[in-house]
C-alpha cells in the first residue's frame, strides 16, 4: 500500500484557464458585472485609445481585479498583482494580464470617485430589481483606523502640554550651560537646547494652523483622517464610516463619513439615502448615539419617520427627581410635578449652544413659585434660593413622538441590530476591512465603496439563489434601459 500519487511536474499537460475556473466561480460574477458596466459614462479613461504610443490596460482589467480583491480582503496593490501573475482565478478573470503594482495603485487613486458613482448606480438597479425596497432603513456607523498615527494627531491640549515640556526642557539646559566649565559641555547643550526650539517652532506652527482652520484637531499625515473611540475607550485615528442598510435583504444603500461620532449624522444620511432610493417615505432605525432632536426634526420634515432608541435623562444628581418624573401638558404648554403642582413658562425663547451642536438651539424654561414651600423641595433640587427649573426644547415634540414610537413599536425597532450589524461584521471581521490604505476623504470613500459593491454582489447572488438567476436579472435590467433611451429617443 502507498500513498496517495501527485501528478509529475515535468509532466506535459494540455488544459485551458476555462477548465480550472468552476461555473459557480465569483469572479464568472465579477467579469458579467463589470462588462456590463459601461465605464465611459462613469469618466474611465482609455476605454478607447489612439493607434500611437504605448498601449494601455483596459480600466475593465483594474476594476476586475480590486472587486475580487475587496471580496477576498486582498487590497494591497502588491498583493493584488502576485494574485494576477500566480492565482489561477485571476489568472482567468484578467485573461493572463499582469499590471504592475504602481498600475494597480494609481488606478484606485485616480477613479475614486468613479467607483461611488459605480456604486450609487448599482444600489438604483437593485432597487428597480425589487431586491432593495426602501421603506425601512437603518443607519450605523463603524471606525477604520486610517493612515494617519496619533503621534501625528494634535489638538490645542497636546500642543499646550508639548510647548510646556519644551520650554521647560530648554530651562534645564540653559540652566546647565550657565554653570557649564568645559567648552565640549557647552557645544553639546547650545545644541540640544536649538533642538527643543525648532520643536517649538513645529509646535507653535501647528497651533497657528489649527486656530486658522477652526478645527478641533488636526492630522498632518491625512488631513481628513481625525481621532476617534474604536471601543471601549481604545483611540485611534480614522474614519467614522456611516452606512444605510435595507431591511428587505440586508443590502448597503449608501454610505458617508464625517464627524467623530453620530450626534449630527442621522439627518444627511437618510436624507441621502432617500434621495438615492427615490422613495416618498420612509423609515429609520438608529441607536441613541444619534438620538439628537434637531436630526429628528430634518428627517420628519423630510417624509422620514424615525425609530431611534431613546437616551437616559442626563442627571447631575442621582438623589433628586429624574426629569422623567415631570408630566407635559400640551393643551396649556405647563409641566406637573412630582408634587401635583404647575410648572409654567413666561413664553420667552432662551437659547443654549454647546461644544457638539452645529447650531445653537432654543428653549423655553417651567418652574412655579411654589418650589419654595414644598415638602419635596430637597428630592426636587439642591438648591435652597430657587425651586427647580425644567428646560423644555424646540425640538422636544419630535423627540417625544420618536421615543412614543420606539416604546409602541418594541419588535419593529429590534431590526435595527440585525440589519445594520450585520454587514459590518461580515465586511470588518471576514475581509479584513478595519483600516484604510488611502489617504484623504475622497480617496477612502472610493476604497469604501469597492469593499460594498463587492458584499452587495455577494448578497445579491446568494438572494437570487445563484449566478446564473443574477445575471438574467441583469440582463433584464440592461435591456430595459435601452429600451426605455429607445422610447424616449424616438419621442
Amino acid at each position: 500500500m502507498q500513498h496517495i500519487q501527485g501528478e509529475e511536474r515535468n509532466q506535459l499537460q494540455i488544459f485551458c484557464l476555462e477548465q480550472m475556473v468552476a461555473s459557480d466561480s465569483f469572479v464568472r460574477v465579477i467579469d458579467f458585472f463589470v462588462d456590463s458596466i459601461d465605464l465611459a459614462s462613469f469618466g474611465f479613461k482609455h476605454v478607447t485609445f489612439k493607434e500611437e504610443g504605448r498601449p494601455p490596460y483596459h480600466p475593465a482589467v483594474l476594476l476586475k481585479l480590486y472587486f475580487y480583491g475587496y471580496r477576498y480582503g486582498i487590497r494591497s496593490s502588491r498583493k493584488l498583482e502576485r494574485e494576477a501573475a500566480l492565482n489561477l482565478e485571476v489568472r482567468w478573470l484578467l485573461c493572463e494580464q499582469t499590471p504592475s503594482a504602481r498600475t494597480i495603485c494609481s488606478f484606485r487613486k485616480e477613479y475614486a470617485e468613479a467607483f461611488r458613482n459605480i456604486f450609487r448606480k448599482f444600489v438604483f438597479m437593485l432597487k428597480e430589481l425589487g431586491l432593495v425596497e426602501g421603506k425601512t432603513i437603518a443607519i450605523d456607523s463603524f471606525k477604520v483606523r486610517a493612515q494617519n498615527s496619533l503621534k501625528n494627531n494634535y489638538n490645542q491640549k497636546k500642543i499646550d502640554r508639548q510647548l510646556k515640556y519644551i520650554d521647560e526642557r530648554i530651562n534645564e539646559f540653559e540652566d546647565a550651560l550657565d554653570n557649564a566649565d568645559s567648552g565640549e559641555v557647552k557645544t553639546v547643550l547650545t545644541q540640544k537646547i536649538e533642538t527643543q526650539k525648532n520643536r517649538r517652532d513645529k509646535y507653535q506652527a501647528i497651533e497657528t494652523e489649527l486656530k486658522e482652520t477652526g478645527k478641533d484637531q488636526l492630522s498632518t499625515t491625512d488631513e481628513d483622517a481625525q481621532s476617534v473611540v474604536l471601543q471601549r475607550g481604545i483611540t485611534v485615528v480614522g474614519y467614522n464610516v456611516q452606512g444605510a442598510v435595507d431591511s428587505k435583504h440586508k443590502l448597503i444603500t449608501h454610505f458617508d463619513t464625517g464627524g467623530v461620532n453620530d450626534t449630527n449624522a442621522l439627518a444627511q444620511v437618510a436624507i441621502a439615502t432617500k434621495e438615492v432610493l427615490k422613495v416618498e417615505e420612509m423609515d429609520v432605525l438608529a441607536d441613541k448615539g444619534y438620538h439628537t432632536g434637531e436630526q429628528i426634526q430634518q428627517c420628519e420634515q423630510n417624509g422620514i419617520t424615525t425609530y431611534v432608541s431613546p437616551k437616559e435623562p442626563a442627571s447631575n444628581d442621582p438623589d433628586i427627581f429624574p426629569i422623567t418624573s415631570f408630566v407635559y401638558n400640551a393643551e396649556n404648554n405647563s409641566y406637573t410635578c412630582p408634587a401635583g403642582e404647575t410648572l409654567t413658562t413666561n413664553g420667552t425663547w432662551l437659547t443654549h449652544s454647546s461644544k457638539g451642536y452645529k447650531s445653537a438651539y432654543k428653549f423655553q424654561r417651567y418652574n412655579t413659585k411654589e418650589c419654595k414651600s414644598c415638602e419635596l423641595q430637597p428630592q426636587c433640587t439642591k438648591s435652597k434660593t430657587n425651586g427647580r427649573n425644567i428646560d423644555r426644547s424646540e425640538f422636544a415634540a419630535h423627540v417625544e413622538q420618536n421615543n412614543q414610537r420606539v416604546k409602541e413599536n418594541p419588535e419593529y425597532y429590534k431590526q435595527r441590530q440585525q440589519l445594520a450589524e450585520h454587514p459590518w461584521g461580515t465586511i470588518k471581521r471576514q475581509r479584513g476591512f478595519d483600516h484604510v490604505l488611502t489617504r484623504g476623504k475622497t480617496n477612502v470613500l472610493g476604497e469604501v465603496s469597492l469593499v460594498f459593491i463587492s458584499y452587495n454582489l455577494v448578497r445579491s447572488i446568494q438572494i437570487t439563489e445563484g449566478i446564473n438567476a443574477f445575471k438574467e436579472l441583469i440582463k433584464r435590467m440592461i435591456a430595459l434601459i435601452w429600451l426605455k433611451r429607445a422610447y424616449l429617443k424616438a419621442i
